[in-house]
């Protein structure tokens, strides 16, 4: 793995700073931004500084607990939400978060992000979990990405904003762009209708062009899996849930994606399926009954 040129990580974080504020995905002094130079070294950028106004110089160098080793200004607040990912991932060169409205509208009202419905958020992301709220800032707060950064590249955060990571930082950039254009769409989208849904066999199609591509995603470890209608991140990783009110899903198969790939796969009966037994139970019963009766 090739870790990030010094120079160079300054400069594409300064480039990347300029974007996320014109874009306004970074207000005022929000968002930060870091790069892995080796394996404990981390670049990344200062508190209380605008996105769109750095400089290389501004720049300040962490250890993976978050010490400062290098820097004039001191290191963002935030940095702990980027160690989370890094530790979690030694190939992972490039974090960043910040607020993109779109995708942080969806924080905000915690809504399920819908999937199979654009190719290239299929390909290039793949489902967008949202993490539930803690106090930014704390040890609490990063680490509620660590149920997902194994099967995930871009994620929400409730009430907060959006954090993603990558192999660069501009990819990390550039999968920011997406959720937030792909929300932005879906928003559009419900003012004219009913969301139509890709069908499960175009959405395998993606998932081998994703493969094709080398970028991993869960459900292709998963056998028999409900690629739409189901959430992998529903069991198994996290007790936080989203809601589905702007959009509803499709409709399921009877197969499941619930638990972490790897995982045996089950479909637990909900409390609905349960009431539907014991009311068709109980119809039998009485009908046998009256049978017997005549």
């Amino acid at each position: 793995m090739a870790f990030a040129n010094e120079w160079q990580a300054r400069k594409d974080i300064c480039e990347v700073g300029r974007r996320l504020y014109d874009r306004g995905f970074a207000a005022a002094n929000d968002g930060n931004i870091s790069v892995r130079l080796a394996p404990e070294r981390i670049l990344c950028t200062p508190t209380g500084v605008s996105k769109g106004f750095l400089k290389p110089d501004d720049l300040c160098i962490v250890d993976l607990e978050g010490k400062q080793v290098a820097g004039t200004k001191k290191r963002t607040s935030e940095i702990l939400l980027h160690l989370s990912v890094f530790k979690a991932r030694p190939e992972i060169i490039g974090v960043l978060h910040c607020h993109p409205p779109h995708a942080t509208a969806f924080a905000m009202v915690h809504e399920t992000i819908p999937k199979c419905v654009l190719p290239e958020v299929e390909v290039f992301l793949g489902e967008v979990p949202i993490a539930r709220y803690e106090t930014p800032g704390t040890q609490t707060f990063a680490d509620t990405v660590l149920p997902y950064v194994h099967n995930a590249n871009t994620m929400l955060l409730a009430n907060h904003g959006s954090v993603a990571w990558g192999n660069s930082i501009m990819q990390a950039y550039f999968n920011t762009e997406i959720i937030d254009a792909y929300c932005r769409m879906l928003i559009l989208a419900k003012q004219l209708g009913p969301l139509k849904y890709l069908s499960e066999k175009q959405v395998g199609e993606l998932l081998q062009f994703k493969k094709r591509l080398g970028i991993d995603d869960p459900r292709i470890h998963m056998e028999d899996c409900d690629l739409c209608g189901n959430s992998l991140f529903r069991e198994g990783y996290d007790d936080f849930k989203t809601d589905s009110n702007a959009f509803a899903p499709p409709a399921s198969s009877p197969n499941s994606c619930s638990g972490k790939p790897g995982q045996a796969k089950s479909s637990p009966a909900t409390s609905s399926d349960a009431s539907t037994e014991v009311l068709i139970k109980t119809i039998t019963e009485q009908v046998l009954a009256a049978l017997g009766q005549k």
